[in-house]
């Protein structure tokens, strides 16, 4: 069974920087696809950016130039590093990963005051 945990998570002030990580644990295959999504309160879950196995990466258009994905050298390991925070990005943000199928993290706040 995958078991995806993050952290890092919290409250920051707009133009902060807050770095989150996620592990995903209980699988021997390196995930193709590994990537954070968030969901603000009274709006669908979006896209926020996805890294694949070869280090190709993806980010949503509200968040390009501010947030960096990356991967760790521990397999199926991903980090967002977030900077210049903005209230609007205040959501909770989940960890996803692709081994064979989805799997999605519990989330963690994000809230970012103004």
């Amino acid at each position: 069974q995958v078991r995806l945990v993050e952290s890092g998570g919290g409250l920051v002030q707009a133009g902060g920087s807050l770095r989150l990580s996620c592990a995903a644990s209980g699988s021997i295959f390196r995930a193709n696809v590994m990537g954070w999504y968030r969901q603000a309160p009274g709006k669908q879950r979006e896209l926020v950016a996805t890294i694949t196995s070869g280090g190709n990466t993806n980010y949503a258009d509200s968040v390009q130039g501010r947030f960096t994905i990356s991967r760790g050298n521990a397999k199926n390991t991903v980090y967002l590093q977030m900077n210049s925070l903005k209230p609007e990005d205040t959501a909770v943000y989940h960890c996803y990963c692709d081994i064979t199928r989805g799997y999605w993290g519990q989330g963690t706040q994000v809230t970012v005051s103004s």
